[in-house]
């Protein structure tokens, strides 16, 4: 009834787990982005369907996987590598698919973020809703890093959690991974704080809306590196969270950093070819 998608580029290190985890799937898809290590290899040894495709962004990834595929069940579980789904969710899964209200598309599951074998519970946000089981052919992703799931039907939301283990390939990995979404980012804040804030959405009942409606008001605040590093750390508890906690705020303040500096980068690449503009216009 469910068929299972994970997205992969070199996952040696989390796949033979994430695909223990999806063994009550009757399909698992693995969609690649050319990987060089072990991941093929690990994925036929498995009996997993295989595809391969060049890498754009991450949404445009997630719909080729959703397009250029054929699934044998109308109902697929987007999963990334370095995410489990425990027994309890996947007993909740199939019951909401097999007790299904024929209106639903989409369902949403919250996340569990890990460090060092322990649920950051209070400095990474939580709850993290994110799209994850829908039916084929009713939902587009959008936007090209953190993506966003749109559908026409109504969008539902699940009681378990699927785990996740951002640092399972390093620390090392996580910062360089994440200078790759900050530039992504970049280009995304520079679009939205010209759109209007809706102060309706930041207290809406749906959490996507909400999140994004917070995060647009975000992208115009001064000190926004600092500011997050003190909501996720002090607001929301972090310190209770231990050393991780401790490190994840320093983490996710680094990073908002990162993207201010990518945003001043492009600001001046925009200027530089502005001004060479007008030079050749009074040549």
């Amino acid at each position: 009834m469910i068929s299972a998608l994970i997205l992969t580029l070199n996952e040696e290190i989390n796949l033979a787990e994430c695909l223990e985890s999806l063994g009550w799937c009757d399909e698992i898809v693995v969609f690649d982005s050319f990987s060089s290590d072990r991941t093929e290899e690990i994925a036929r040894a498995a009996g997993v369907r295989f595809y391969q495709s060049k890498f754009d962004n991450y949404a445009q990834q997630r719909n080729a996987a959703l397009t250029e595929v054929g699934y044998k069940n109308p109902w697929v579980l987007m999963v990334d590598a370095d995410e489990r789904i425990p027994e309890e969710l996947a007993e909740e899964i199939k019951r909401t698919v097999a007790n299904w209200d024929g209106e639903t598309m989409l369902y949403r599951l919250r996340r569990k973020d890990m460090f060092k074998g322990r649920w950051l519970r209070r400095s990474t946000g939580y709850p993290t809703w994110a799209g994850r089981l829908f039916r084929i052919g009713e939902v587009q992703v959008q936007r090209g890093v953190h993506e966003e799931y749109h559908t026409s039907g109504k969008v539902g939301q699940l009681e378990g959690h699927f785990i996740h283990y951002p640092f399972n390939k390093g620390m090392e990995y996580w910062l360089e991974r994440h200078k790759k979404y900050a530039a992504m980012e970049a280009g995304f804040l520079m679009e939205e704080v010209k759109k209007p804030l809706c102060w309706r959405d930041m207290i809406a009942g749906d959490p996507a809306k909400k999140r994004k409606s917070l995060k647009r008001l975000a992208y115009r605040l001064p000190l926004r590196p600092l500011l997050v590093f003190g909501y996720l750390y002090f607001f929301r508890g972090g310190f209770l969270d231990g050393r991780g906690g401790l490190r994840y705020s320093f983490l996710r303040a680094w990073y908002e950093r990162m993207i201010d500096l990518r945003v001043r980068e492009y600001k001046r690449e925009r200027k530089r070819l502005s001004d060479e503009g007008r030079e050749t216009l009074f040549a």
